[in-house]
């Protein structure tokens, strides 16, 4: 079976809001926003093939700000680079640069969740993975009703449809999640990919590159 791709719809905004063909927002909503760094950090790479240095604070309420957002609190998910028992100097590195970026978050009032990275081998090449990252995302999406009880709608930034379940389950508790994303229409695309967490979600934002252009450090 052919893998299906999304059809870009055409709006004046970067709001769409499935069955509402007027794409914009119902009204003022407070939310809380969860981060799947991994999937944040290939987007900028995807956009930016130099990278950039951007405030990621900026980009969600820039995001939160265009489209009638308040945003509560912001949990951020990612895992530090993997360190050997006896870390090489490239190591050590990355793990310095990883502490510092999650310093100044912290220092932004952002909520650091983290889980780890395990090295494995194949062939003659190592690979990492996170592990339990989504796991963590999940876990405390589920449990946002006991934190902000106030909170009935929550952002995701994420193209993982390992999260379908959960959206299903915060679905039952009456609180809906807002999906901020991006996708293509193009095959070759990393980010053409079936639209099954987008459909299970009540509404989504696509990220542009000009969001981040936007909340670049000077």
């Amino acid at each position: 079976m052919k893998e299906k791709i999304y059809k870009e719809r055409k709006v004046k905004n970067s709001m769409i809001i499935p069955g509402d063909p007027s794409g914009s927002p119902d009204g003022l909503l407070k939310v809380v926003v969860f981060i799947d760094n991994a999937y944040l950090l290939r987007l900028r790479n995807y956009f930016f093939k130099t990278g950039l240095r951007y405030s990621v604070k900026n980009l969600v309420n820039n995001l939160a700000l265009k489209n009638s957002y308040i945003v509560e609190k912001i949990f951020f998910y990612d895992a530090p680079p993997f360190q050997s028992p006896f870390p090489s100097n490239e190591e050590r590195k990355r793990k310095e640069s990883y502490d510092k970026f999650i310093s100044y978050l912290r220092k932004d009032g952002i909520e650091i969740r983290e889980g780890r990275t395990q090295r494995l081998k194949v062939g003659d090449e190592f690979v990492f993975k996170q592990k339990g990252v989504d796991m963590l995302l999940g876990i405390d999406m589920v449990g946002i009703e006991k934190e902000f009880p106030a909170v009935k709608n929550i952002v995701l930034i994420s193209g993982d449809s390992d999260f379908v379940p959960v959206v299903k389950k915060l679905k039952k508790q009456n609180i809906d999640v807002i999906l901020w994303t991006y996708f293509e229409r193009k095959r070759t695309s990393p980010f053409s990919k079936s639209n099954k967490l987008i459909d299970s979600v009540g509404r989504y934002i696509k990220i542009t590159k000009d969001d981040f252009e936007n909340a670049r450090l000077k």
